[in-house]
Parts: C-alpha cells; structure tokens; sequence
C-alpha cells in the first residue's frame, strides 16, 4: 500500500474535535483518530494536535505518512479555500488569516487542501452517501447554524469567490432576528438549532414553556435538544417551535427547488433527529412554495454519513483534486 500512494487523510476540524479518517481513493476507511480541538489553546497548538492526529490515524491503519498522496481539510468559515487559508471562524478563537494547507504539509510532507466544512459534508453524500447517483444534488446541514454545499454536473460548485452555498443565510422574511453574520430575515435565524433555542429562552422569560425550563434546570443551558425533549414529552409550545422552525426550512427548501431544479437535496445535521416534527412542516411548506414539476423531480433525503461525513468529502476533494494533477 505504501508504494502506490493512493491513500488519503481527511482531517475535520471542528470547534470540539479533531477526527481523522485515513481511506482509499473508494472511501474505505483503513484507519481512524480523534483528540479534542481545545480550540481556546489557539492555532499553534491546534494544529500541533492536527499534525499529531494525522500521524495516530496512520498508525491506526498501519501505513507509513509517506504513502499518503494527500491531505483534506474541512474546517469551518469563512476560509480562503484557493490559499489554504483559515480566515476568521467564529468558533476557532484566534484563527485570523492561518494558513492551514501550507503549514501542515510542512509538518507532515503531505500536500494538503483546504474546504469548507459544510461543502466537504456534500461533497461526501455526493460520492458516499445519501446523494450517489445524482449529477445535480444540493446537501443542507440543519445544525447550530444552516449551512450547505452545491453539486452541479458532478462538480462542487463554489462560485466566484468561493462563497456558494451559504444555505443558511437565504432570505425567509423582511423582519425577525438578526442572524450571525448580522443580516435580517437569514434563514439560519428562523430554522437553526440557536435559533430553536433563542425563541424557547424568550418564552421561558416571558413565563411560557415550563416543561423545558424544568428540563434544561438539570441539563443547562436550554438548547435544541431541551426543546425537543419537551415536545416528546407533551410540552405543545415547545412542538410549536419546532414546527415553526420547519415552515421556515420548507421556505429555504422551495428557494432552492426553484433556483436550482436538484435531482436531490440531502439533510444533514442534528436538526435531522427531530424527524417529522420539524421535516413534516418543511416538506409541505416546500411543495406548497415550489414549482409543481420541480418539486415532483426532486428526492428530498436524509443524510447516511453522520459525523463522518466533514472527514469523508475532504477526502474525496483530494482525491478529486490529485485524479486531475492539481496537487
């Protein structure tokens, strides 16, 4: 295996974990490590675990660093993915202007790229998982925030600056909460899992859903899944907010049914494991806002790679990118 160089390293970064996947150009996972990012030590120590984690998953496959043709990234945005560059993500303190790419294959003689998180996990339904067979596939990643990444003719599509398929901030309403990135009526501040929960906490304020403050007392702070729990429970407010949050993603949904006329859209992201509470709303929402015919052409899935997925499309971007001598 050493000799023909056709093994890969994904690495996922994220503002909790660093896992890395070492497979084959088919995806076959050969071997796997995972350590903490302790993103508050800053990026020197980060990706020193990075570099060390690498190496524990290539001894976990039992390859040597050098029979490994090349290295991906998924890391969260904003990146200068062209450069190899972490820009300022909001969940890696610290991080302005890193760059990533060049530094590891420094430390690890491996050439490595780099690509944004949500764009990797689509890239990995495209070829892996939920999407395989689909030249037009779009994946949305229901998380925290709303993310997503665009697969066109096959291709993963970035646009022109790199900042396609920012699904999260697709505009859903001319009024309600300002999203991260500080604009008015983004999905991500409707639909997301902070967005769950920020409305749940201004219930709770105003002397509403007792069921989740009682939850969240004994599992703080109140979050997506606090809310969820409740409405498991019987807690109809707190069903309401799901319900209302699903509304919203079918509007997402529908926007993106008729820009694009996708084979497929996979959902991805811990949102999913509410099921029908919040994809029942969106999936009628969605047919109802959507070209009949576009709708009637679409296969609207959940994703099959969990976690894995981040690791898993860095990997297929390298590959993809050594298949045509780019790296």
């Amino acid at each position: 295996m050493s000799s023909d160089r056709t093994v890969f390293a994904g690495i996922d970064l994220g503002g909790t974990k660093i896992l890395v996947l070492i497979a084959d150009a088919t995806g076959r996972v050969l071997g796997q490590a995972r350590t903490p990012t302790q993103a508050s030590q800053g990026p020197e120590a980060v990706i020193g675990r990075i570099a060390d984690t690498v190496r524990a998953a290539a001894d976990d496959a039992g390859i040597e660093l050098a029979s490994i043709r090349a290295a991906g990234v998924s890391a969260p945005g904003p990146i200068d993915a062209a450069a190899g560059v972490i820009t300022d993500p909001p969940n890696l303190p610290g991080w302005h202007n890193v760059p990533l790419a060049k530094t590891l294959h420094e430390r690890l003689g491996i050439p490595t790229l780099l690509e944004n998180d949500a764009n990797c996990q689509g890239v990995a339904e495209h070829q892996f998982g939920a999407g395989r067979g689909y030249s037009h596939m779009l994946f949305i990643t229901v998380s925290t925030g709303i993310g997503g990444g665009v697969i066109l003719n096959n291709e993963l599509y970035v646009g022109a600056s790199g900042a396609a398929g920012e699904v999260g901030h697709i505009g859903v309403s001319i009024n309600g909460p300002a999203c991260g990135a500080g604009h008015v009526g983004c999905l991500e501040a409707f639909a997301s899992g902070a967005a769950i929960a920020a409305r749940a906490r201004e219930m709770i304020a105003a002397g509403g859903l007792i069921r989740t403050a009682r939850l969240a007392e004994h599992d703080p702070p109140v979050s997506a899944k606090t809310v969820s729990l409740a409405g498991q429970q019987g807690e109809a407010e707190a069903t309401a907010i799901i319900e209302s949050a699903g509304r919203y993603l079918g509007i997402g949904l529908a926007s993106l049914i008729n820009v694009f006329n996708p084979q497929a859209i996979v959902i991805g992201g811990g949102l999913v494991n509410m099921g029908e509470t919040l994809l029942g709303p969106a999936m009628e929402t969605a047919r109802a806002r959507s070209f009949a015919q576009s709708f009637a052409d679409v296969r609207i899935v959940e994703g099959e790679l969990g976690e894995r997925a981040g690791a898993l499309g860095a990997i297929a971007v390298a590959r993809n990118q050594a298949a045509k001598g780019a790296i």
